[in-house]
C-alpha cells in the first residue's frame, strides 16, 4: 500500500509548478491591452474550436472565371463555417427557453440563431438560421451589420475574390442574448470551415445589483475633450510601437484630467510591457485610486503578485476582483485559490478552484484541474483528485509537468485501488 506520507510530498512538489504564472485568458469581452506578461509552463491549453483530430484543413474549392486579358482567374468559393455548443445557466440548469445567438463583430451585434428546448444550437455563421433580426441591427442605409445575413466577408477585398476564412471574423466573438442576464464570449478570430464546430458550453450570469466591477471606467468617461484627445493619441502610438510618444501624450492626458483611470490604466500597462513592474504598479494603483469599480488594473495587478509569489498579496487583491465581477474572469479564482493553497488556506483555495472550474466551460486554464487535484488529494478525495489529474492531462498534454502529473495519478489511483482491497477484505 501506498505511503499516506505520500499526499504531503505530492503537495509540496506540486506547490513548486503552482509559484509560476499561467497566461491570462478572459472571458470578458472588455476592450483591454493584452496582458504584459508571458505565462510558463505550457498550461494554458485549448480555448475550443480547433481542428479536428485525425483531420486535415483543406482550402475553399475553387472555379475558373475569364479576365479581360483572356486568361483564365480562379476565384474562391466561400465555405460555411458552423459553430454549435450549449448555453446553460450559470448553476448549471438550462436556460429559460429558447435563447439567442449571436455575433460581435467589433461593437455591431447581429442575431445568427437560436438554440433548442435543452440550450443546444448548431447554426452556420451569417445564414439565416430562421433568426427575426432586430431593427437595432440595421445599418444607418438600411443593410444589415457585420456578418449580415448574405454572409459576406467583414472586409472587402478585390472584386471577384474572397477574404481568407481566418480573417473573415476577426474582432468577432460569440455570445448568447437573454434579457436580465450576461453571457460568456467565445472568439471567432481565425475560424475556418474544417474546424471543429464545438464551441462548448456558454454560461449565463443573472446582472444584479451587488456586481459593481466595470471593464470600463465610468469615472474616466467624464474627461474633458483635451485628455481625451491626449489619450487616443497615445493609444494610437502604442499601435504604432512609438512607446516614447505614448507615454508623452498619456502623460498629457492625465495631467489634463488627474482622475483619468483608464489613462493611469495603460500608463501601467506600458511600463509593464518594458519590464518595469515597480512602475506599473504605481500606473495601476493609481487607476484604481481613481476608479474602485474599474476591473482591468485589479487583474494585472493580481498577476505582479503572482511572479513575485506575494501570496498574501495576491489573495486580497483577488478577493477584490472577483466580488466586482465573479463571472467574468476564471483566472481571478485561479489565482486566489494558489494564493490560499500557498497560505495553507485549503478550504478557501478549494471553493475558489472550484469556481475557477465552473466559469471556465471550454478549459482555457487546465491548470485548475490539477490544482484541485491535489487540494482533494489532500482532502483524500483520492477517486475526485484522479478525476482532475485526467482532465488535466486531457487538456495540457505536452505540459511540462505532464511527466510528474502522471505519476501522481497513478500514485492516487494505486491508493484507491488499496482502500478497494482493503474493504473487500473487511466485507468478507
Amino acid at each position: 500500500m501506498a505511503s499516506k506520507s505520500w499526499v504531503r510530498a505530492m503537495a509540496a512538489a506540486a506547490a513548486v509548478g503552482l509559484l509560476f504564472p499561467v497566461a491570462v485568458i478572459c472571458q470578458s469581452t472588455g476592450g483591454t491591452t493584452a496582458p504584459p506578461t508571458t505565462g510558463t509552463g505550457g498550461t494554458t491549453g485549448s480555448t475550443g474550436g480547433g481542428a479536428i483530430p485525425g483531420r486535415t484543413t483543406t482550402p475553399s474549392p475553387t472555379t475558373t472565371t475569364t479576365s479581360p486579358n483572356g486568361t483564365p482567374a480562379a476565384v474562391n468559393i466561400p465555405q460555411p463555417i458552423f459553430v454549435s455548443g450549449r448555453v446553460m445557466m450559470e448553476d448549471g440548469t438550462a436556460a429559460p427557453g429558447s435563447v439567442i445567438i449571436e455575433t460581435v463583430c467589433n461593437g455591431s451585434t447581429h442575431a445568427q440563431g437560436y438554440t433548442d428546448a435543452r440550450g443546444y444550437f448548431a447554426i452556420e455563421l451569417g445564414a439565416r438560421n430562421g433568426v427575426i433580426q432586430d431593427a437595432s441591427e440595421f445599418g444607418s442605409r438600411g443593410n444589415w451589420g457585420v456578418s449580415g445575413m448574405t454572409g459576406t466577408s467583414t472586409t472587402p477585398g478585390p472584386p471577384g475574390s474572397s477574404q481568407t476564412a481566418e480573417r473573415k471574423y476577426m474582432g468577432c466573438d460569440l455570445q448568447a442574448k437573454l434579457g436580465g442576464y450576461r453571457s460568456q464570449t467565445v472568439p471567432l478570430a481565425g475560424r475556418r470551415p474544417m474546424d471543429d464546430p464545438n464551441v462548448g458550453t456558454i454560461l449565463l450570469h443573472r446582472n444584479g445589483p451587488a456586481e459593481e466591477g466595470k471593464t470600463i471606467s465610468a469615472v474616466s468617461l467624464a474627461a474633458p475633450k483635451d485628455a481625451k484627445k491626449a489619450y487616443e493619441k497615445g493609444l494610437d502610438a502604442i499601435k504604432k510601437k512609438k512607446f516614447d510618444d505614448a507615454q508623452t501624450s498619456l502623460e498629457k492626458a492625465v495631467e489634463a484630467y488627474p482622475n483619468y483611470a483608464t489613462a493611469w490604466y495603460e500608463l501601467g500597462m506600458l511600463q509593464a510591457g518594458q519590464g518595469k513592474m515597480d512602475m506599473a504598479r504605481k500606473y495601476f494603483d493609481k487607476a484604481l485610486e481613481c476608479d474602485p469599480k474599474f476591473v482591468q488594473p485589479y487583474l494585472q495587478i493580481s498577476i505582479l503578485e503572482l511572479q513575485s509569489a506575494r501570496w498574501r498579496g495576491l489573495a486580497d487583491v483577488t478577493d477584490k476582483l472577483v466580488k466586482l465581477d465573479p463571472f467574468d474572469y476564471p483566472q481571478a479564482f485561479f489565482y486566489n485559490s494558489v494564493a490560499n493553497y500557498n497560505l495553507q488556506n485549503f478550504a478557501a483555495a478549494e471553493k475558489s478552484a472550484l469556481a475557477a472550474e465552473r466559469l471556465d466551460t471550454r478549459h482555457a486554464i487546465p491548470k485548475v484541474s490539477h490544482l484541485l487535484g491535489v487540494i482533494l488529494a489532500l482532502k483524500k478525495d483520492y477517486a475526485g483528485a484522479a478525476e482532475r489529474f485526467k482532465t488535466y492531462l486531457k487538456f495540457a498534454p505536452e505540459a511540462t509537468d505532464a511527466a510528474k502529473v502522471r505519476s501522481q495519478l497513478a500514485e492516487v489511483e494505486k491508493i484507491t485501488a488499496a482502500t478497494a482491497a482493503a474493504k473487500e477484505q473487511q466485507d468478507r
